[in-house]
């Protein structure tokens, strides 16, 4: 189980929706560590709709992982849109997904300033023809952040798929 029954429900209701359209998922999270690849692995079968998750903590494995130029990161900072834009594609050209999902962010204690603070995330969505971006400011302990972000992705995904019908 992992650490939400919602993302536990929400990483069911993925897989539902990824297997009626023949999907496959990848994922790039950054301040979730892995939190989505962890709920969607614990549904049996999601091997029939997720392809990979890649955990791109640093800035270095965001570039070396997905494609992420570094001058992108150094212009923009690690928790833009413009970061979760090119991993949500990087996502994509890195694997054999046709949608991908992706999350950085400051999820605190520490880390946060007055332009970028605790609980800022951005997120990236991609189907190899679209990519949505959005970012979104979530209250509560690292932990309910980090929470928070997996399963705000989780929904946006499912938005990505409804609008790509």
């Amino acid at each position: 189980m992992s650490v939400s029954r919602l993302l536990d429900q929400l990483a069911i209701q993925a897989g539902s929706v990824l297997a009626e359209h023949s999907l496959m998922l990848a994922t790039a999270e950054s301040c979730t560590g892995g939190l989505v690849a962890a709920a969607i692995t614990d549904v049996a079968g999601s091997s029939g709709w997720f392809e990979r998750g890649f955990v791109t903590y640093s800035n270095e494995a965001k570039s070396t992982m997905l494609g992420v130029p570094a001058k992108l990161i150094r212009d923009h900072g690690a928790v833009s849109e413009e970061v979760a834009h090119a991993m949500a594609e990087g996502a994509l050209l890195n694997s054999r997904a046709q949608v991908s999902l992706a999350i950085t962010g400051v999820a605190g204690p520490g880390g946060g300033t007055p332009e970028k603070p605790v609980g800022m995330v951005c997120f990236g969505w991609s189907n190899r023809v679209t990519t949505l971006t959005q970012t979104q400011r979530f209250k509560g302990d690292r932990a309910q952040i980090r929470r928070q972000a997996a399963e705000h992705a989780m929904r946006g995904l499912f938005e990505l798929i409804r609008n790509e019908q």
